[in-house]
């Protein structure tokens, strides 16, 4: 018996545009499915192809856009298509009549785009695009620039599942906890009380009691958006806004807008990557191999027992977790669609207690950022500007005669000095943040 709920007819952010490289193609993977992300030169918009040519089978985001056509060229043996996914060149082909005879037959299977808000979207269903067409796209009100918002954009793969993400976003109990000197301190927690306001098969929201107003929403299957409004008006409002993507079984990524209609010119003046290394980094950080080793032993227990008796949940902060757990049985049989892309379901509950690559933020997060990517590039070269100096002034110092060694030497000795200790600082503490960080719950002061 086929689940209620349809994973393959939703859309779904992949990327923000503005991080996605527009002369190469780049890789991606939904719902287990190899995807490759590609600009035409004569479209203003990406297009989202199968990564398989139709030829072999070879992948085509190892390809490249071709200089002359504009078109995706297979590395492979150079088969060409188009926006459409049109086979427009064969090389090897004796007579073009193979090519235009054939188009249908060699076409690469392209799907449903969107760009709106500043993403990047896909419909993973190719046989059901006029359905994509007349279905909205799951938008927060709150990304929105005629509204007075402003907003940045942050994109990070997860070593964890699809409702293990979910279920973490859906918790602002553990804030405090999990991140400790981040977004909250331990001793500030309280209790939190939810109110329920609707829970469908389309939609989820709560809304919870304290010192800020917060309206809690998840629209199945990716958007869960914090609303938070600041003061007795509503004048002031921030928010949280996550796409919650599934990738493969133990694997996600999380697309993250974070809105608000104040402090406008302070967003402007500060560098989205530093952001990224200072804040957005050291949030996932915090949850990776919390969440990690949580989601193994829960499929370890689920063989033989239900969440509703491995969980304990007593508290009225617990209300979403329950909703969404609820929702998962009810609509989706507590399984995401595998078995439908032909990958094995049995569950590997193996813990990855290998910490450099739990939290290896390059692979996760700055390869896929365009800030952090192009910030770390200007790092490092300055880093060596910074080494060529030092070197070529001590050097210089040391040639220069006696009488002017004290009086032009000791200045530029200095010079020298600041200079390697800026070089220092640069590698051993700035560009690990691109890296690695390891962290460590229990040295968080």
């Amino acid at each position: 018996m086929p689940s209620e709920f349809n994973f393959f007819q939703n859309w779904y952010p992949l990327s923000p545009t503005e991080d996605i490289d527009p002369t190469r193609p780049t890789p991606v993977t939904l719902l287990g499915i190899r995807l490759v992300i590609w600009k035409p030169k004569s479209s203003e918009t990406y297009q989202v192809f199968l990564d398989q040519c139709p030829h072999r089978l070879a992948p085509l985001s190892e390809g490249r856009v071709d200089e002359k056509t504009g078109n995706l060229m297979c590395s492979y043996h150079g088969w060409q298509f188009d926006s459409q996914g049109i086979c427009t060149h064969i090389p090897q082909a004796e007579n073009p009549a193979i090519v235009t005879k054939n188009q249908q037959k060699f076409c690469v299977i392209s799907l449903p785009v969107r760009q709106v808000n500043d993403l990047l979207w896909v419909w993973p269903d190719a046989k059901s695009a006029k359905e994509a067409a007349n279905t909205p796209l799951p938008l927060s009100p709150q990304v929105d620039a005629s509204k007075g918002f402003v907003w940045s954009s942050y994109v990070r793969d997860l070593e964890y599942d699809w409702q293990t993400l979910i279920e973490n976003v859906a918790d602002p109990s553990h804030v405090p906890f999990t991140h400790h000197g981040v977004q909250g301190k331990r001793e500030n927690a309280r209790p939190i009380s939810m109110e329920v306001v609707q829970s469908t098969s389309k939609l989820i929201e709560v809304v919870t009691a304290g010192r800020f107003k917060t309206t809690i929403t998840f629209e199945p299957p990716c958007r869960l958006e914090y609303d938070i409004s600041f003061g007795n008006s509503d004048e002031k409002k921030m928010g949280l806004v996550t796409y919650c993507i599934p990738v493969s079984p133990g694997k996600s990524r999380i697309v993250a807008q974070f809105p608000r209609n104040f402090a406008k010119r302070f967003h402007r003046l500060t560098p989205r990557w530093w952001t990224h290394i200072q804040t957005r980094n050291l949030v996932l950080d915090g949850d990776m191999i919390v969440l990690h080793q949580q989601e193994k032993f829960l499929q370890q227990r689920q063989s033989v027992e239900s969440w509703k008796t491995i969980y304990k949940l007593p508290t009225s902060a617990d209300r979403l977790v329950i909703e969404f757990r609820n929702w998962f049985d009810q609509y989706c049989f507590g399984q995401l669609p595998w078995k439908e892309v032909g990958i094995s379901v049995s569950e590997n509950s193996k813990i990855n207690d290998n910490r450099s690559v739990l939290l290896d933020r390059y692979m996760q997060h700055t390869q896929h950022c365009s800030s952090c990517r192009n910030a770390l590039k200007v790092i490092q070269r300055l880093q060596v500007g910074l080494l060529v100096y030092s070197i070529i002034t001590v050097a210089g110092v040391a040639l220069l005669p006696d009488a002017l060694r004290i009086k032009l030497g000791l200045p530029l000795v200095i010079t020298a000095g600041l200079t390697m200790a800026a070089y220092s600082w640069l590698k051993f503490q700035l560009i690990p943040q691109f890296y690695f960080v390891d962290y460590i719950h229990a040295e968080k002061e």
